[in-house]
């Protein structure tokens, strides 16, 4: 059985939303309370970016192009918004002098965190759950989070 600690911080996100949740409870009967919530508007690429894709001519064979993939301006929006709230977490964390951190995001979303989190920010990792939980109420991320909270 997974336990947050008391008034540990958890962060539930994703590339478009984070909540940041403190726990009110103990570890045993965690009580999750919502500290802050960040959402991203990011439109799909095809409405931030109107742009053919380039196309670039091979000098070694003359008459020949081939064609440069279409920027994902969607993709590049989720991943601002990472560094945005880890920026966040930063702050939160030396405020509220947390000293615990529960992360909880989707593969790639956890995978930038980890590169945008502050060294300060790291050390107070407890666990890191690989799932998305963002779009779920508070009270269900706190089952998921006791039931399988693996790290």
């Amino acid at each position: 059985m997974f336990r947050i600690p008391r008034n540990a911080l958890v962060f539930v996100g994703d590339g478009r939303k984070a909540l940041f949740l403190r726990n009110d409870g103990d570890a045993l009967s965690p009580h999750l309370k919502t500290e802050k919530v960040f959402e991203d508007i990011n439109p799909m690429t095809h409405e931030q970016g109107r742009d053919r894709p380039g196309r670039v001519i091979e000098s070694s064979q003359p008459g020949r192009k081939s064609a440069v993939e279409q920027t994902d301006w969607h993709d590049i929006q989720e991943r601002q918004f990472a560094q945005t709230v880890a920026a966040a977490m930063e702050r939160m964390v030396r405020t509220s002098k947390a000293k615990a951190l529960v992360v909880v995001a989707p593969p790639r979303t956890l995978a930038d965190l980890r590169n945008a989190f502050h060294p300060e920010v790291k050390t107070c990792i407890v666990a890191e759950i690989n799932k998305d939980l963002t779009n779920h109420p508070v009270g269900e991320i706190e089952k998921h989070l006791i039931s399988d909270g693996s790290t």
